[in-house]
């Protein structure tokens, strides 16, 4: 070979690595802009509310603004109905509104999939779609899911939130009541395994209002956790609801799950201003809330759990009012709880379920 096209191809070779550089520092830097130039990652919020109403993909956009760089994006997968014999020309906007029961709204996954396929490859990276409209008490429920992966493939991160247990919302539901018992939920769980689909799973920790002989549903958790190691789990609220307080001993509770190796899987939201307020509630209760995440960082992530915020002053406020909690945590550990984690899981779960996706189309 002669210097001359020896020269030639060497500087051909070295354009070709000049542009793979360029375009992969690019897309280094687009997805490091995300993290980098916001503050906060959210890994609980509904899109829609209880009668499928709420913000456009572009106003979510708006309102998440410079501060929120990712979201995860579910509606809620049960619809109020509007019974004219119970309500009349009164139209129930909320669950509370109104007897009538509730169904599971199966059109849910088809919108949020629309919406997000609606947007920019660039504001894509912004959300993680969640699949949200299957009865966990339906031993068809692994069905829909596979269903909506199939259907819209590269759009589902997970799945999420559903409920089992919730007060005043699981006696309401119509047909059979979705418990831990119910092998429905191990198949569904099994399927996370399966795909990489993160779940996000409500189940309060306690009964409503709970007697000296009720017992709450800490055990029955942590054996369903416990027979699917292979998935990841996030248990939303810390099990704490509206009325549904925390538990004697509730930190000893979560730490001792955190300390245990079969749960590894596990992880815990912080989401709800419900939640928030008890964590905030004192001096005391901020401490020891900050103790625990400091100690097990990698196992807590941030969510507001606002349903279509109207605005980015709402959708920040679970946000603002843990502020007290945020002072007292390390920089490596505030930084995981209200960014690392999120990216971490989620991105993981984004590979995998991709990669199963191809090895099972349609």
């Amino acid at each position: 070979m002669s210097n001359s096209i020896f020269s030639f191809n060497l500087k051909i070779f070295t354009l070709i690595l000049s542009a793979l550089f360029l375009i992969s520092a690019s897309v280094y830097s687009q997805k490091d802009d995300i993290y980098d130039n916001s503050e906060v990652f959210d890994a609980h919020y509904h899109i829609t509310n209880y009668i499928q109403e709420g913000n456009s993909i572009e106003k979510q956009l708006e309102i998440m603004g410079d501060k929120v760089g990712r979201c995860v994006l579910f509606g809620i997968p049960l619809q109020q109905m509007w019974s004219y014999g119970n309500s009349g020309e009164e139209a129930p906007k909320y669950y509370l509104d109104t007897d009538a029961p509730l169904y599971y709204y199966s059109f849910g996954d088809a919108y949020i999939a629309m919406e997000y396929l609606s947007l920019s490859d660039e504001d894509k990276k912004r959300f993680d779609p969640m699949i949200t409209a299957f009865n966990p008490a339906d031993m068809y429920a692994p069905a829909h899911i596979k269903r909506a992966l199939q259907t819209f493939p590269g759009v589902f991160s997970g799945i999420g939130e559903f409920t089992i247990h919730k007060e005043f919302v699981s006696s309401k539901v119509a047909g059979e009541v979705a418990s831990l018992l119910n092998p429905a939920l191990d198949s569904i769980f099994s399927l996370c395994a399966e795909t990489g689909l993160v779940a996000i799973f409500h189940n309060d920790i306690n009964k409503p209002f709970p007697k000296s002989y009720t017992q709450n549903y800490v055990r029955d958790v942590i054996d369903v956790f416990r027979r699917h190691p292979g998935a990841t789990l996030i248990w939303a609220h810390v099990g704490l609801g509206r009325i549904v307080r925390p538990v004697n001993d509730q930190v000893d509770i979560i730490r001792q799950m955190l300390e245990d190796p079969t749960l590894s899987h596990v992880y815990f939201d912080i989401s709800w201003d419900e939640v928030a307020k008890y964590i905030v509630r004192n001096d005391s209760t901020v401490q020891g809330v900050a103790d625990l995440l400091n100690q097990y960082p990698d196992r807590f992530l941030y969510g507001s759990d606002n349903v279509a915020s109207p605005d980015q002053e709402t959708f920040l406020n679970v946000y603002n009012m843990y502020e007290p909690l945020w002072k007292k945590l390390t920089p490596d550990t505030k930084e995981k709880v209200l960014k690392g984690n999120y990216k971490r899981l989620f991105d993981d779960a984004r590979s995998k379920v991709r990669a199963w996706e191809k090895a099972n189309p349609k």
